[in-house]
This record gives structure tokens, sequence and C-alpha cells, in this order.
């Protein structure tokens, strides 16, 4: 049996526990918050105040704050990709023989929460006063339109390395902008963002559970799968950024820079991350591996300290970057 039919029957086999998996780590909608709870009220007489509380605080937050949450928020928003490329997965299609396929039941479900994340993010850099606007339109226009190849091909192994890993690397940079919205004082922001989090932390259990139960049955080229992602690097969903009137991919280093500046997502996160997949699917206790697979075992275990000595040798520019997302006229 050649390895991609092998790959389609671990699909089939993990799709028989969809309805389990969605109820463990997805939120009914009934459940869930929505933008408009953590937004001021449009429908309130107090609208107007509220609004003006949001904009006298955001004031103060600095210039690569803004940044970093504009660059998350485009990223949030470029979903449309992002359910495309999931949607073309090995093993996913919108229905099966028996009627509704139950990965395209789960992917569709995750899109609706993840939906939520750019909307409400969206609607607090609309009223807060500090960003322009239109401009960061059309840079979320051109990722969506750019679109995006996490270099995974058509592999629910490898694709669901990347989730893990990414699901994971967003927790990280949402959980920091809440923390520094609170020390800044925009409690509304940090609420936010910690809501974004805890969200992207339930789908990171999902989707490295997925992984975990590959790996009892298909241990070997689930860790030849996990070797080619670490070693190819994960390429993040902003790789491919742009302001107006620039060529693709142009605009993600400085935005990268601004977010390691001031600590919102850094090397060291980086590598922290894959370390935690590493002990998290316990692949140093993994057996029955062919000798390939041992040997991309090794490689695995190895590999963070490796990067670790890379990364203290990097320096990030103090220069800033001035994007036309926000203006230097509204620091």
């Amino acid at each position: 049996m050649s390895i991609q039919n092998v790959r389609l029957e671990v699909m089939q086999f993990l799709e028989k526990k969809i309805d389990s998996f969605v109820e463990e780590f997805l939120i009914p909608v009934e459940k869930i918050w929505q933008p408009t709870d953590l937004l001021p009220n449009s429908e309130g007489e107090n609208f107007i105040e509220e609004v003006k509380e949001l904009r006298e605080i955001a004031k103060d937050l600095p210039y690569d704050f803004w940044v970093t949450l504009v660059g998350d928020t485009i990223t949030e928003e470029a979903l449309p990709t992002y359910e495309t490329w999931l949607m073309d997965v090995e093993g996913v299609k919108q229905k099966g023989e028996g009627g509704d396929n139950g990965w395209a039941k789960w992917l569709r479900q995750w899109t609706g929460e993840e939906n939520r994340h750019g909307d409400v993010l969206n609607k607090y850099l609309y009223l807060s006063g500090r960003v322009n606007m239109r401009e960061v339109e059309i840079t979320t226009q051109h990722l969506i339109n750019d679109g995006f190849d996490p270099g995974t091909g058509r592999d629910p192994y490898k694709n669901f390395v990347f989730t893990s890993f990414q699901e994971l690397a967003t927790y990280v940079s949402h959980n920091r902008v809440a923390q520094m919205a609170k020390k800044y004082g925009d409690n509304k922001l940090s609420k936010m963002c910690r809501l974004i989090a805890g969200d992207e932390m339930r789908h990171h259990h999902a989707y490295s559970h997925f992984v975990k139960k590959i790996f009892e049955v298909d241990p070997s080229e689930m860790m030849l799968s996990f070797q080619y992602m670490m070693k190819n690097k994960i390429n993040m969903p902003a790789q491919l950024i742009r302001e107006s009137g620039q060529k693709i991919g142009t605009a993600f280093e400085e935005f990268s820079n601004s977010a390691q500046r001031i600590g919102v997502y850094t090397a060291n996160d980086y590598i922290e991350i894959m370390q935690k997949l590493i002990d998290k699917w316990e692949i140093e206790k993994i057996g029955n591996l062919t000798d390939e697979a041992e040997k991309a075992r090794d490689y695995l275990m190895k590999l963070p300290a490796r990067m670790a000595r890379i990364s203290d040798r990097l320096i990030t520019p103090e220069h800033q970057h001035i994007f036309k997302w926000v203006e230097p006229a509204k620091m």
C-alpha cells in the first residue's frame, strides 16, 4: 500500500471520532463569546462615551505595539486562505459517500471560531482612531489574494504538525499582547486578546491531539513528517504580508522585527514551541520506528539546542520602520 493510501486510511479512522473531537475542543455557538460582548454597545445610550474612553486609552499604546496588533489582526482576517488550504488536505472533502465529511464538519466549526478573532480586533482598530484602516484593509486583501503555502502539500501529517505549531504560536502572540495592553491600562483590549489566546490554545490542543493519535497508528511516517516540517521551518501565515504598492512579502520582516522588539513573539518562542511539541508527543518514547524514522527522532531531539545557539547571535534592529497602517502623526 502506498504512503498516500495509508495516510487516507488514518484520516478515515480518525474521522470516525470527529464528533468527540468537536465536543472536546470546540465550544457551541450559543455558549462562546461573540465580538459584541467585548466592544462598546452601539445600541446603548452610552455608546459615544464608551468609544471616547476607548480612544483616550488607545493614545498611550506605543508604536511597535500598534504595528504588532495590526499585523496580528491582518493575519486573523486572512482566514479564508487557511480554510481553503485545509479543505484540500488528503482525507478532507465537502461531502463523503455517506453524506457530510467529518473533517469538513470539524474545519467549518474551527473556522467559525477563528472568524470571531479578526472580527473583534478589526472593530477595535476601527474605533481606536490610531490606525489607517484603509491601508490595513488593502494589506488584508493582498494577503488573501496572494495565498499561502505552508510547504505541506496535501499531506495531513505535515498539515497537523503545522497547525499544532501555529496555533500555539498565535496563543503566545495574543497572550503577550493581552499582558501588555493590561500594563498600559487598556483592560478591554486585554480581555479581547486573552479570550482569543484561549481559543488558540484549545485549537492547539486539538491539532496536537490529532498528531498524537497518528503517532499511535503510523509512528515512522509521522516522525518523518515532523522532522520535515522542523527542518524546513514553519512558515508564518503572515509571511507574504505587504503594504499598498509593495511586492509580496516585503512587510513581513519589519512586522516581525516590531513583534520581536517588544517581546510579543521572538526567536526563542519559536524554539520553545518546538520543544513543547517534542515533549507533548513524547517522541523519545515512541517505538517500532524504521531506521530512517530513528534518525529523524535523533535530529529532532537535538534541534532545539542547535537552534538556540544560533538565535543567541541574532540581533533585532532598533530602527522602527514606519508602516502605512500606523502613521507617525498618530504616535
